[in-house]
């Protein structure tokens, strides 16, 4: 690195394209001439109204969204769907009984706020650690489940999905998250689909649900209005002030997939850039570690210790330190974990990865 720049690989809030950035500054007080902000635009009005359409209508583009599909633009983030998936759909069933998968720390706190609203089967055998994915024989589906609800990326263990579960017919819910518009998805074996924005398509203050029409109506009476996602579908995602400058965010970003090649080239994207780093990783003699099963190690976030298993504390600031003074910022991993954590959202560059890889070969080097 040449000059000193600051390269984020923060898990989200999470880096932001630099030309979607320069947009938003430029339009900033004065949005396409109309002598306001978009902070100040109404949501009732006409120019807010092709801001929404634009996002929802890229979002079909680049995931194929199918038309008994509805795209909604809400708040409240992941953990705030963690309460209205049950909330508006562990009734399809009378027993209110849903399956989850529970590979992570969000996953595990999906399951614990859906104990609220009725019957919580986790269809597989306690993990010891969230290093892997259960095997499939050994899940113990619920033929008469509401849903079954999983994570397909697990932000802070760095576990993820590279297959779609087969549910035997239950409604399918997933947390997207942290890999949404990673990859393509085939949004069809889906009842829903739920995605904070802050990691690959925006800033923080949107979350993305697509679900699927038939699904709508189901709220239990206890559901706030807010979380309703019938009342949020027939208002367009208006029933009350949504995040706006958020949504406009994420339309920049959406338009900024389209013109680099879509869903497709994101997914060549992280297989390029996950491989630098787990390439050191596991050339390294075990200096460096990563502890997730490699059949399921995540493109998106990437996890490892250094020396030991367990981590070498002080070398760990050592490197964190180092990177530090490179401009490599929010490498340090999540408290509940300990360690260094790499994640690679759409927006960080070959060229920053790149950064990343050549300082840790040379840490490699000084201290092994």
């Amino acid at each position: 690195m040449n000059k000193k720049q600051t390269i984020n690989f923060g898990a989200g809030p999470a880096k932001l394209p630099e030309s979607v950035l320069f947009k938003a500054q430029k339009e900033l007080l004065d949005y396409s001439g109309i002598g306001i902000s978009i902070l100040e635009m109404s949501h009732r009005s006409s120019d807010f109204t092709k801001i929404l359409k634009a996002a929802e209508n890229l979002l079909r583009e680049l995931l194929n969204v199918p038309e008994n599909y509805k795209i909604l633009f809400l708040q409240g983030g992941g953990s705030g769907q963690f309460s209205a998936v049950p909330l508006n759909l562990i009734g399809l069933n009378e027993d209110r009984c849903a399956d989850y998968l529970v590979t992570g720390a969000w996953s595990a706190k999906a399951a614990i706020e859906a104990e609220k609203y009725g019957k919580v089967n986790v269809i597989h055998p306690k993990l010891d650690s969230y290093t892997k994915i259960p095997d499939t024989s050994t899940w113990s589906l619920n033929p008469s489940a509401s849903y079954f609800y999983y994570c397909c990326n697990e932000t802070v263990h760095g576990v993820e999905f590279n297959f779609i579960p087969d549910t035997k017919g239950v409604v399918l819910i997933c947390d997207m998250s942290s890999n949404f518009l990673s990859r393509p998805v085939d949004v069809s074996k889906f009842g829903l689909i739920f995605a904070g924005a802050q990691k690959n398509v925006g800033c923080a203050g949107v979350t993305v649900v697509i679900v699927r029409e038939d699904l709508l109506g189901k709220a239990l009476k206890e559901c706030p209005i807010t979380l309703d996602y019938q009342v949020q579908a027939s208002n367009d995602s208006l029933y009350n002030t949504p995040p706006c400058f958020s949504i406009y965010i994420m339309g920049l970003v959406l338009e900024w997939i389209r013109n680099n090649g879509g869903a497709n080239a994101m997914e060549l994207l992280s297989k390029q850039k996950s491989a630098m780093i787990y390439d050191i990783i596991n050339s390294s003699n075990g200096f460096y570690t990563c502890p997730v099963d490699e059949a399921c190690r995540s493109r998106m976030n990437i996890p490892f210790r250094i020396r030991k298993k367990e981590g070498d504390e002080s070398l760990e600031k050592l490197f964190l330190d180092g990177a530090s003074k490179l401009g490599m910022i929010s490498l340090k991993g999540h408290r509940s974990v300990g360690g260094i954590r790499a994640s690679l959202y759409n927006a960080v560059t070959v060229a920053d990865v790149k950064a990343l890889a050549t300082y840790m070969e040379e840490f490699l080097r000084d201290h092994q």
